[in-house]
């Protein structure tokens, strides 16, 4: 049951919920008006507890600014996340680029939460999922040629150069931030939604369950409110939703089965056309995949040693489901051009310009990362039916 409480902002959504009064305060999350309706329904309800839709990574990375000068590339590179961190920072240059036109801190409302949380002495909640989960289990549902429209989509937000108006930025109250990134991917791919935003309003209701006090202040951008509404009104498991899902069977299956088929079909190829036949296809083999994955680094304007470890690795490791060449091609760059810790520190001007995102060295290695696997699996893609049809 909805609760009727006057002298509040418009954002402001009220609750009664077994003896709690929790107040959903949906937000733009580049927008001054979103900050002064924090503010205001903090003074106006004056909570036990204020929780905001970030994370502990995204909340510390918001409050420590010197946050990135601990990043061990190395280890984002071995540990298999240079996807994720390229994409986290791709979603914080589209909304520093915003907050820029509009003199407003990104996440300055969530921050403002905070703020009001320690003048108060109410207790802050974390109540988002963590951003790594979440990217990983959209990643996880998704094809080899989703994830490229996705990664598309992504990259195309930094090239975007439009000036907003302020009416554009408060449209935003109706989408969530990775969604409005996506535009027509989220309405195309409807696991995309469900994992970026149906999933998070069942959670972040529930940690609204769970949260301590009698009244709570809630922060979240406004895309979340009805979904939030309609699931706190019964307790849910989230137990689920902050895991990653076992790989199937089959996805163990797969990624063997293109190795196999391209020894196979080398192999064949020397019994029925001879040495020559043989021999062929290994260099259709090893020039495409070599070739589009060295490209890939080259688009990352790579260093020379590391798109000719690109071009060598790509055939290898596309033969080796349990590496990747763009791993191999990444760790060349890292060695070869170690980020200064002034690189770290210019990685927040570095994200409101194209040309600053693509030439920071922190972002450098990781798009050689992720390029050369785009160009390494695209190759493989070629490759086989070509030599097949030989």
């Amino acid at each position: 049951m909805q609760a009727t409480v006057p002298a509040l902002p418009s954002s402001v959504t009220p609750v009664m919920l077994e003896g709690k009064s929790i107040y959903i305060v949906g937000t733009a999350h580049v927008s001054a008006q979103s900050v002064a309706d924090v503010r205001a329904t903090v003074a106006a309800i004056q909570p036990d507890t204020i929780a905001i839709e970030l994370c502990e990574p995204r909340y510390q990375g918001l409050v420590k600014k010197s946050a990135w000068q601990h990043t061990n590339l190395f280890q984002v590179i071995r540990q298999k996340k240079a996807t994720f961190l390229l994409a986290q920072l791709v979603i914080q240059s589209f909304y520093r680029r915003l907050g820029k036109q509009l003199e407003v801190e990104p996440g300055a409302e969530m921050l403002a939460g905070a703020a009001c949380a320690e003048e108060t002495g109410a207790h802050l909640a974390l109540i988002d999922r963590r951003i790594d989960i979440t990217l990983k289990r959209v990643w996880r549902y998704l094809g080899f040629w989703q994830r490229m429209k996705l990664f598309y989509v992504l990259l195309e937000s930094v090239f975007a150069s439009d000036e907003l108006q302020d009416d554009d930025i408060e449209a935003l109250k109706k989408q969530d931030q990775l969604e409005a990134l996506m535009g027509e991917m989220g309405r195309a791919f409807p696991a995309i939604k469900h994992r970026l935003i149906d999933e998070r309003d069942v959670y972040l209701a529930q940690k609204l369950r769970d949260a301590p006090g009698e009244k709570i202040v809630a922060v979240v951008g406004a895309g979340h409110v009805p979904g939030m509404v309609e699931a706190i009104q019964q307790e849910q498991s989230i137990a689920e939703l902050d895991t990653l899902p076992p790989p199937s069977r089959w996805s163990k299956i797969w990624p063997w089965l293109i190795p196999a088929a391209v020894v196979a079909l080398i192999a064949w190829g020397f019994v029925q056309g001879g040495a020559e036949r043989g021999i062929d296809s290994i260099l259709i083999w090893v020039l495409v995949n070599g070739v589009l994955a060295a490209l890939g680094a080259l688009a990352a304007w790579a260093h020379p040693l590391s798109i000719v470890a690109a071009f060598v690795a790509a055939p290898i490791t596309s033969l080796n489901p349990t590496i990747a060449a763009g791993w191999v091609s990444g760790l060349v760059e890292a060695w070869l051009r170690p980020p200064a810790v002034a690189d770290f520190e210019s990685l927040p001007s570095a994200l409101e310009t194209f040309r600053g995102f693509w030439r920071n060295p922190v972002i450098r290695i990781l798009l050689v990362v992720v390029l050369t696997n785009i160009g390494s699996s695209i190759g493989t893609f070629v490759a086989i039916p070509w030599i097949a049809a030989r």
